[in-house]
């Protein structure tokens, strides 16, 4: 991804549960008195903006992400210093894959449905993007979770047998 180096480039995880055969989003408050929005973070110079949606929820969320697909990009404009600097939020579509034990680096957090979190977020764009996450996650849960699951087996089953393999070298 090549961008102009006076870009700041940020990225946006949009999650997404299943909680009971429902699906549930997450929303978080950055800080105090913040409106709801998606979790975002500033890209580090040499990392990846898919790398930092999953550091951040990590780091942040206390929880395993999957991203699954790139949901969008908003293009705008930020003022610091008096210095104007283009900003580009590529947000990610990402799969819970751990129930987070505590979740600490956000101020709040909420799971919601889509009904409920679209109503909570108050940017325009940002509602945009859960209308397009939603389309994609059905998308991805029609097409993919079978394939998703069967990566999910194989994995397991690699990871055994190098247990088992490292159980035998012990004894």
């Amino acid at each position: 991804m090549l961008f102009d180096k006076s870009t700041i480039i940020i990225s946006g995880a949009v999650v997404v549960k299943e909680d009971k055969g429902k699906d549930q989003w997450l929303l978080v408050k950055q800080t105090e008195g913040a409106e709801w929005e998606f979790s975002k973070s500033v890209v580090r110079k040499g990392e990846s903006s898919v790398r930092t949606a999953i550091r951040v929820m990590s780091e942040k969320g206390g929880m395993s992400t999957r991203v699954l697909e790139e949901v969008g990009r908003i293009n705008g404009t930020v003022t610091n210093g008096g210095k104007t600097n283009s900003q580009k939020t590529i947000y990610y579509l990402m799969l819970l894959r751990s129930n987070p034990k505590e979740i600490i680096g956000f101020n709040d957090f909420y799971w919601g449905d889509y009904a409920q979190v679209l109503k909570k977020l108050s940017s325009k764009k940002e509602q945009g993007m859960l209308k397009d996450a939603k389309v994609v996650y059905k998308d991805w849960k029609k097409n993919k979770k079978a394939k998703f699951d069967e990566q999910e087996a194989l994995l397991l089953e690699e990871s055994l047998e190098q247990e088992r393999l490292a159980n035998l070298k012990a004894i």
